[in-house]
């Protein structure tokens, strides 16, 4: 299937071999494409041939992540000379802008910070290209793993996400908590989801922008793209990578504050997906509850107690509640033609 890729002109391919001298290019035939392996990194390299109009933007969201630049913009460079690079200033107090100035990305600077998901929103308007990348500037991520999403658009998916491994998660609780999110939007959507909250994915950038309104500002961006695009039937596809340490500063997520902003991504999962999914067994539990309670009083001094009635009363409140979420989900979702 023939499909957009990384900002390279119509009918040329430029790929980087082994052993080559970085600036020496090889130009291949666009009507012969073929995949090509770099020993080097044993990553595949998809030819591309796009353009203008489908050129590539990577957004990389940034707040005092000047180490990580100095990194990645070149290697991201380097792998998409073409693409159009966009870095997000949310409101660092380092060199963060300078240096991705002096790299040659476009920098979107907040006088503030603004939040993660505030940043992913800011480069998707600004962005020009038809796919969007969107990629840490921690250095975790390999630029060159962008080839393998990029090959999942092209086999006809709207999304490819990099799933990390165990070993990937920033520590022990992040790990279980991020499994816990994984069955649970597994069991929702019906397809197996590897990793919920990665922040490093392509996509089709009309496709993402219809959502821009439902993410939130802070670190569950990735969560409510993923879960809108499966509700919207846009195919969503999971590419297992490697991540490494990150440089620069530590991680800017807060344990105690943040850990109750991912509880809440719990109910989100289902709010965006399909409330009823959630509701009707919470009203299930009510009943049973209410009905057993109310069989035990009964047997045993054969009156129906008030805790019977407000077990019973909860379960139709909270069924009732996810009917109306139910509606409102279909709302939010409708496209009008």
């Amino acid at each position: 299937m023939r499909g957009p890729h990384a900002g390279i002109d119509e009918g040329v391919d430029h790929v980087r071999l082994p052993g080559v001298c970085t600036m020496a290019r090889r130009r291949i035939d666009a009507r012969q494409p073929q995949r090509i392996t770099v020993p080097r990194a044993g990553i595949p390299r998809y030819p591309s041939r796009m353009t203008p109009s489908q050129r590539l933007s990577i957004i990389l969201p940034a707040r005092n992540e000047a180490e990580g630049l100095r990194h990645v913009l070149p290697a991201l460079r380097q792998e998409f000379p073409l693409a159009e690079l966009i870095v997000v200033d949310d409101g660092s107090t380092d060199e963060t802008a300078a240096i991705a100035g002096a790299a040659g990305a476009r920098v979107l600077s907040a006088p503030y910070g603004m939040g993660n998901g505030a940043a992913i929103k800011r480069g998707a308007r600004a962005a020009s290209g038809e796919i969007l990348v969107f990629l840490d500037a921690d250095g975790q991520h390999d630029p060159a793993h962008i080839h393998l999403l990029l090959a999942k658009l092209d086999q006809g998916y709207d999304m490819a996400v990099g799933a990390r491994s165990r070993d990937g998660q920033a520590n022990v609780g992040r790990g279980l908590a991020n499994g816990l999110y994984n069955r649970l939007a597994s069991w929702m959507t019906g397809h197996r989801i590897l990793d919920l909250t990665s922040g490093f994915r392509a996509v089709r950038a009309d496709r993402f922008r219809e959502f821009l309104h439902l993410l939130p500002n802070g670190f569950s961006y990735p969560t409510t793209s993923t879960m809108a695009f499966f509700r919207s039937a846009y195919p969503v596809a999971y590419v297992p990578v490697e991540v490494a340490r990150r440089m620069g500063t530590s991680s800017h997520i807060r344990p105690i504050k943040d850990g109750v902003r991912f509880l809440l991504i719990i109910f989100k999962i289902a709010s965006l997906y399909s409330p009823l999914k959630l509701f009707v067994p919470a009203a299930m539990a009510f009943m049973l509850a209410g009905m057993g309670w109310y069989a035990w009083t009964y047997h045993e001094s054969g009156r129906f107690t008030n805790m019977s009635m407000l077990l019973i009363s909860a379960a139709v409140i909270v069924f009732l509640i996810g009917l109306v979420s139910e509606q409102i989900t279909n709302l939010t979702y409708r496209q009008d033609k």
